[in-house]
Order: C-alpha cells, then structure tokens, then sequence
C-alpha cells in the first residue's frame, strides 16, 4: 500500500511539474489499437518488405517511435483491460480471457464498477468518448459494458467470440443489436461508425476516440485479395473443425498482408480527416497492437517475419507475444522523428492520460506516465522496477523483466513440471541463451519480485 500511495504522489508531482509545458486547450486523444498483430507487420519497425504500410510509415517518419514497448497482456481481454484501467496482470481484475453466458449470450468477463477506465476519467475533463470495434469486458446489462465504462458512443463487437467473424449476423450499437445477417465486411462499417463520432464533433470539445478495430485477428478474411494475389506461394488453409474453427481459407497470406494494409489505409482516412477538421496539430495519435502477432487460421509469421527479431507469438511471454508497435504523434509537441528506448507499457497509458489533463491517478495504478518521453524531457522520466506478467492459459505462465534480466516460467499451474527460464536481453534479445543454471542469484531475486507483483484474484488462479 505504502508503494501505491508513493506512485500516485510521484504522478501527482509529475503532472504539477509538466503543467506549463501543456497547452490551454486540452489534446484529442485517438488511439488505434489493432488486433493480433506483429511488431514486424509494419515497415517503419524492422524493414517489413512484402506488406505495403505507407501511411503508418509516414506516420512514423515524424512521430515518437516506441522501441520496447509492452502490450497489456498476450491475449485480447487482459490487455485491453489493462491499456483501459493502468494495471498489469498481477493486479487487473481481468487477468485472461473468461467467457460468461447471460440471458443476452456468450460474452467476456466484465469489469465491476468501482474499476475506473481512462474514458471515465476523461469525461471529467468535458471530453466526449467513443469506443468502435472490439471490446471484450463485459456484455449488454453489465456494470462493464463500454457505455457504463465512461464511453458516450460504442459501436463493434461486445464479445470477443462474435468478433472471430468478420461478416456477424449482428454487431452492437451501445447496447443495441443491429442485424446484418452477415452481409456486411465488420471493419469498413465499424470505421464509418468511428469517423462518423469524429465528423460530428462540436469544435473546441475535445474528444477520445479509441479505435478498436479487429484486423489482422484471424479469420483471414478480406473481400478483394488483388493487390497481394498470385505475390505469394500459397499453402491453403481448411476449416476442418466446422463451425468453431477459423474460415477457409485458399490464399491466407495475400488475405494477411491485405488486412494489415488495410489497417495502414484505416489509420491515413482518419489521419486525413482530423487534419482536415484543423485539429491535427493539437491531437495525439497512437497506434499499436493488443499482443503479439497470433500464428492461427493459416497465418504464417514467420513468412512475413511478423514477429521481427523476438521469439514467440501471441500466447507466449516471450519477447514476441508481448513485444508491440508504439507510435505517438502530437506534432504540437513532437515535431520530428524520435526513437526512445524506454520503456514502457500498456498500463502507462492511464497515467499519461491523467498527466496530460491534470487528474489525479486512482489508486491502485501500476502504470508510470511517459509525458516526459513524449516531450523530449527524458532528464525528468520515471522508470520502471520491472515488467511483470502472469498468464491462466497453456498450464499457466509468469514473466517478469528487471534491468534487462528476464525470468519466464512455464506449467505453473502444474508445479510437478514447472520450467524456469533466465534470459539477459541486452544480449540476447530473441531469447535463445537460457541463463538458468549459470545465474541461479539472478532468478531467486526475481522470483521475490514476482510474489511482489502478483496479488490474488478470486476469477484467476493456478
């Protein structure tokens, strides 16, 4: 408790001491957060060559460019919990996906009440909020659906199973079905839904538009395959599990790299639109993905080198499955192309948020603001003690990250087969050199932090 109530204190001080260097008139705040995909997908990070990503290029080419940034969690849920509420898994109420049937049908876990989101807190400040595509905390009814979660407009999939389909007999309007009958391509309405929220913005009210859309997440599917047809040598993927599998697919890797471009073209038409409504300047842009890039469906990532230089994928703790893009623009701020080094994570987001407007953090928030980064000041940035994990899936698993050193653990549900992994990162980024013998000092202090970060949960356990 004495740590929690120190952080909060080192934010409060951190915003009085940032507060000239902000502008009277309060940011836009987007984020576009994708789904599932690699770190390597994108040409500004490891030189991708066979997926075309112009504008996130551009974007890049004069934004603050992330370099070890971390996703919430490895998997969709947890992760966005954390981006939303500024906790890691050793403390977030979500901590892995969990399906819950209600009268209404199968939707995710939800948030409780007294969980405060950044959308909440924004709305104390007179921003208007939006949350379009995939949301995955709570159903129609709960106390975590996006509308009792700060959001004044949703729109996309309440559940995470229904968003595996991108042709629904339904999606939700706030907590609305709308019926299509699967005649409709999810994303291109659910982007017309987010800058539809932009267009009609009154000007001066500053708005948080968050962009939750679902490409690349499998199934691989996209209506036209032309720009990447016949550029691949295609092994087709069939469905054989029937309904509950992922769709056929002839051509999955010309329908992969045709999602993530359209991704790249997403990201320019709402980049073209807030500059067109004048408010470029003064608007902080975000991209980045949920986890790792996911390896389903027919997807092959190491084709495209999805993953770049790091091991593992989506569902792993390894550098691949949590390693993510972090591009931030604000040109108001950020007037050239940057590389920072430090690093950071989903449950900064909060905090930064809070240090940007001037709101005092909740308690109970892991996350550290990187306000400072984004304004150059790097003198004044805060660090992390470590970067902890803990996952339910695949017999259970924890990582945590201190000063470069990284301790995995895997099967720990099954203490008979726990496995213990030690990696030193500086010089072994891909995660190949297991260090566990030889450093056994190493592995027992993290270990200690390890009980440090995890708190217990009634919904999660071993």
């Amino acid at each position: 408790m004495m740590e929690i109530r120190n952080l909060i204190l080192t934010g409060m001080l951190s915003q009085t001491a940032v507060l000239p260097a902000i502008a009277d008139e309060l940011p836009n705040i987007v984020f576009v957060l994708v789904d599932d995909m690699g770190i390597g997908d994108i040409g500004c990070y490891y030189n991708q060559s066979k997926i075309k990503t112009p504008h996130l290029d551009e974007l890049a080419s004069k934004s603050l460019q992330f370099m070890q940034h971390y996703s919430g969690s490895t998997v969709s849920a947890p992760s966005r919990c954390s981006l939303l509420t500024g906790k890691h898994t050793g403390h977030s109420y979500i901590r892995g996906n969990k399906g819950v049937r209600n009268e209404k049908g199968n939707f995710d876990q939800h948030l409780p009440e007294d969980e405060v989101t950044v959308a909440e807190l924004l709305k104390q400040k007179g921003y208007s909020t939006m949350c379009v595509g995939k949301w995955g905390l709570g159903g129609p009814g709960t106390s975590g659906s996006p509308v009792n979660k700060g959001f004044d407009y949703f729109f996309g999939y309440l559940s995470q199973g229904d968003a595996h389909r991108y042709y629904p007999p339904y999606l939700y309007e706030n907590e609305t079905k709308v019926q299509l009958d699967g005649r409709v391509y999810s994303h291109w309405m659910i982007m017309d839904k987010g800058l539809d929220f932009i267009r009609t913005r009154k000007e001066g009210q500053p708005y948080f538009a968050y962009f939750a859309i679902t490409p690349p997440h499998a199934d691989l599917d996209y209506p036209n395959l032309s720009e990447y047809a016949d550029k691949f040598s295609e092994t087709p993927y069939i469905n054989k599990k029937g309904r509950g599998g992922f769709k056929t697919q002839m051509m999955p890797k010309a329908a992969y790299a045709s999602m993530v471009t359209e991704i790249d073209r997403s990201v320019g038409e709402i980049i073209a639109l807030i500059k067109r409504r004048g408010e470029w300047e003064n608007t902080i842009f975000i991209f980045s993905s949920d986890n790792g890039v996911h390896s389903v469906g027919g997807h092959d990532p190491d084709f495209f080198d999805s993953n770049g230089p790091f091991r593992g994928y989506k569902r792993d703790l390894y550098e691949g499955g949590v390693r993510t893009p972090f591009i931030v623009s604000w040109p108001e701020r950020i007037q050239e192309h940057r590389e920072t080094s430090h690093i950071s994570a989903f449950w900064d987001f909060l905090p930064t948020v809070c240090d940007i407007v001037n709101l005092k953090l909740p308690e109970g928030v892991d996350g550290i603001s990187y306000l400072p980064t984004l304004l150059g000041e790097e003198d004044r940035q805060l660090q992390h003690e470590y970067i902890y994990y803990e996952f339910y899936e695949m017999g259970g698993k924890q990582s945590i990250l201190k000063d470069g050193w990284k301790l995995v653990r895997l099967n720990v549900s099954k203490p008979a087969e726990l496995v213990e992994e030690l990696y030193y990162l500086p010089d072994d980024v891909g995660e190949e050199h297991n260090l566990i013998a030889s450093d056994q000092a190493k592995a027992d202090i993290l270990r200690l932090l390890m009980k440090k970060a995890h708190t217990e949960s009634e919904l999660f356990k071993w």
